[in-house]
């Protein structure tokens, strides 16, 4: 029979029905989670540094956060977490958060409202890589002392620096730079002001499920549970995710019994497992888009004829069937699905004779050549190579371009691409994250170095459309807002120099013993505290 199971965003992969267990040559102990996925993207284990992707899946079983996501139930949102309670001042500014009383941190200190003051003060003060996710609202590290404020032990207030969508702070404080940090322990570890920073880079002092026992960096993450976890002990005493780079080792692994979950692979051995007894394979949509964009300082491509002319020569369904099978869908606009204000709308499809048609229209009939850079990562590569192909037909030569991830963002940083084809991942669960990257744009100068608004990179200078993505983050009322970024986003696939073409979906394979694990959707990291075998 057929193991397949798919889940939708937000799904948690244990709700993929029981199969019966076949024996397999070896066995991993029912109180232990063993997992192969690529962690040599860690770099530190500091909640208020982390920016990496398995980063935040070790943060997220280690570290709590004041509002936080259930992994069994994501499509609720945020829910209450070392805040139990929060009110909001009349003029929209203030939140006011109540503790949760009895929550102690792996040392055994009490946590508390100073703790969270610390944590969230250290974020701006330390002002490393995922600070913007906070400074954005205002805060500085001169004015932290009045701003974010604990005013006993149990009560903390935050004030912003104009009202904003209460739903837009608090997701921000979903994020891995939300992790409440044990203050005793990490000022105990203070060298030169640093507020612990160095030795939380190696070290943790959180409060959730897990404690990190051991980090080897590029092999592997031991976390040990932590009976004491105010949601109860989880069942899977030890957590160990090894590093293991090619899907077919961890296929491998994987079809031995080696391995509990394999999170790495393609789809060829997606395939080869799908049938195989014992073994389930869950897809679980993701936040990451794959996009191609149009450098607007260049003559020809910032024509709307040449722009629209290029969104007709994707064969979206084509490589979805083919080599993306699987493992990236069909998506054009620029929130992920399940986002708040997320649109379905998919206006482009491959027609070559009507690219033709309006790259006559735009005066272009002898055609254009242009370069588009490409990080040197497989699936891009051949996305790129499609898309050639098919431009090629309409008289646009597409020259592609591979280098390593830093040579070619440093290209396209710099404005200086004539079409780019990459990928993006939201920063924190809330509209904004993207709405600012893809439809913002303050100040198109080029020495106004604003690389973190895709729109700049890409010369498009918005004003009324910025001034509307602006609108949108301070409205309130839930359903007006998603009503704001439907319109923004549908105006922003018909105008913009961006084609948004699929979204991630990570298949994983799993023993079908197995229950209980969420890869956190497409708005968080994974979590392992429900996980049951």
């Amino acid at each position: 029979m057929k193991l397949l199971k798919t889940l939708v965003a937000g799904v948690a992969l244990g709700a993929i029905a029981a199969t019966s267990v076949v024996p397999v040559l070896a066995e991993t102990p029912a109180n232990m989670l063993i997992i192969a996925n690529r962690i040599d993207d860690i770099t530190t284990l500091d909640p208020q540094e982390s920016f990496e992707f398995a980063g935040a899946d070790v943060i997220r079983n280690v570290y709590n956060k004041l509002v936080n996501f259930d992994p069994a139930n994501l499509d609720a949102g945020y829910q209450p977490d070392l805040a139990e309670s929060w009110t909001v001042s009349e003029d929209g500014k203030t939140i006011t958060f109540k503790m949760r009383a009895g929550v102690k941190f792996h040392s055994g200190n009490p946590v508390t409202a100073k703790d969270a003051e610390f944590s969230l003060r250290r974020a701006i003060t330390l002002n490393k890589t995922p600070s913007f996710i906070l400074t954005q609202f205002g805060f500085t590290a001169e004015n932290v002392g009045e701003t974010i404020v604990a005013t006993d032990d149990m009560t903390l207030s935050i004030t912003t620096d104009k009202r904003y969508a209460t739903s837009f702070v608090l997701n921000c404080l979903t994020a891995t730079i939300g992790g409440i940090v044990d203050s005793k322990v990490a000022m105990e570890h203070d060298v030169d002001g640093d507020l612990g920073n160095e030795w939380l880079k190696t070290n943790t002092a959180g409060s959730g499920a897990y404690t990190v026992q051991s980090w080897k960096a590029n092999q592997s993450v031991t976390l040990a549970a932590n009976a004491d976890y105010y949601e109860g002990a989880p069942a899977m005493q030890r957590v160990i995710v090894r590093h293991v780079q090619e899907s077919a080792t961890q296929r491998l692994m994987l079809e031995r019994g080696d391995i509990d979950v394999a999170r790495n692979l393609n789809p060829e051995d997606v395939k080869g497992i799908s049938d195989a007894d014992g073994i389930t394979v869950a897809s679980e949509l993701r936040g990451r888009l794959m996009y191609f964009s149009l450098n607007q300082k260049h003559e020809a491509l910032s024509n709307p004829k040449v722009i629209e002319a290029t969104k007709y020569l994707v064969d979206y369904e084509g490589m979805r069937d083919s080599f993306l099978n699987g493992q990236w869908t069909i998506q054009q606009a620029f929130l992920p699905q399940t986002y708040l204000g997320s649109i379905s709308d998919t206006p482009y499809g491959l027609d070559i004779a009507k690219a033709k048609a309006l790259m006559v229209e735009a005066g272009y009939a002898d055609g254009i050549e242009i370069e588009v850079g490409v990080r040197e990562a497989q699936e891009r590569i051949e996305i790129a190579q499609a898309m050639q192909a098919n431009f090629a037909q309409a008289g646009i030569k597409l020259n592609i371009t591979v280098g390593t991830a830093k040579a070619i963002l440093a290209r396209y940083r710099a404005r200086e691409l004539d079409m780019y084809l990459g990928a993006w991942g939201p920063d924190y669960p809330d509209p904004h994250t993207n709405a600012a990257t893809f439809a913002m744009n303050p100040d198109n100068a080029d020495d106004a170095g604003n690389t973190g608004f895709l729109a700049w990179r890409n010369a498009w200078e918005i004003p009324a459309l910025t001034e509307k993505t602006a609108a949108a983050v301070v409205e309130n009322d839930r359903d007006i807002r998603a009503k704001m970024y439907e319109d923004i986003q549908r105006e922003h696939q018909a105008t913009s120099p961006f084609g948004v073409m699929f979204q991630k979906i990570e298949q994983t394979g799993l023993q079908n013993n197995v229950k209980g694990l969420s890869l956190g959707g497409a708005i968080t990291a994974a979590a392992y505290w429900k996980v049951t075998k």
